[in-house]
């Protein structure tokens, strides 16, 4: 898929950070969007923005208010909009949610929350699109994360749920391949978003140290790194010159990671310990 122009594009997620950012990177090649997430009123805000921002007319933006973990709604939305705007080319998933805290302080609501959000909403996105993209192929791409290949310190129901849509998306791999879909997920570092944000809120000082490491990227620049991989059919997407040698690393000496980690985390606790 060398060009964009005339696709269509369902992403969830659509209405603000990486999938704003990349729904207004599709619009200005010449796609026509899909903006999908609970909030009409941030999706319409967002559908504004866009129309100002890329120049396009309002047959190019089209929105969908649905949560995807309820999966009977999703099922009437997005029959709904493939029955009349039509059969996405490309579908992204980047609807989610992270609540970084220690382990034993995240209550029990919010881990099955975020399960719900991240991988299970994944789910019946794909089950309700992709058996409708098998008639002429096209290409999904799953939006994870660092924490999806690293499990990182205060991130243990965010990790559990981006490292299930890493398994996830490597058997749709297999499975979509016959029928002429490529897969790929995006693993992002930290980027500024308001998700980002509400993380801060409740996230540990030890991996406030860990996050410390990397540089916080644009939205702009990850949905660049997205576009290009979909071009590419890459698999793995990874944004950032540190993300793809922290993942070679991961995969050829995972010790050396867990090594860095603990050190900062050895360091923050000291600190505390001298408090």
């Amino acid at each position: 898929m060398k060009s964009f122009k005339n696709r269509l594009v369902y992403i969830t997620g659509g209405s603000s950070g990486i999938g704003y950012a990349a729904a207004e990177a599709f619009l200005k090649e010449g796609a026509s969007v899909l903006l999908i997430a609970r909030d009409q009123g941030k999706l319409e805000k967002a559908g504004k923005s866009l129309l100002i921002s890329t120049g396009r007319d309002s047959d190019s933006i089209a929105t969908a208010s649905v949560d995807i973990s309820e999966f009977k709604r999703v099922t009437e939305v997005l029959e709904d909009r493939m029955n009349s705007i039509g059969i996405p080319d490309i579908l992204i998933n980047g609807a989610g949610m992270a609540y970084p805290d220690y382990f034993d302080r995240i209550p029990h609501e919010i881990f099955v929350k975020t399960i719900n959000i991240n991988l299970i909403g994944t789910w019946n996105v794909i089950s309700v699109v992709v058996p409708r993209m098998k008639e002429r192929g096209g290409h999904l791409v799953n939006i994870s994360s660092v924490e999806g290949y690293v499990g990182t310190f205060g991130y243990a129901a965010y990790s559990a749920s981006k490292f299930g849509i890493i398994g996830f998306s490597e058997v749709l791999k297999g499975e979509l391949k016959p029928y002429s879909i490529d897969v790929s997920v995006l693993c992002p570092p930290d980027t500024d978003t308001p998700q980002l944000k509400e993380e801060d809120r409740t996230k540990p000082p030890e991996t406030r140290a860990i996050s410390g490491n990397v540089k916080i990227m644009q939205p702009g620049e990850v949905a660049a790194y997205l576009l290009k991989g979909i071009r590419r059919r890459k698999f793995m997407i990874l944004p950032g010159f540190m993300n793809k040698i922290t993942y070679i690393i991961k995969r050829m000496a995972p010790w050396l990671v867990f090594m860095i980690m603990d050190g900062d985390i050895k360091r923050v606790q000291k600190d505390k310990h001298k408090e």
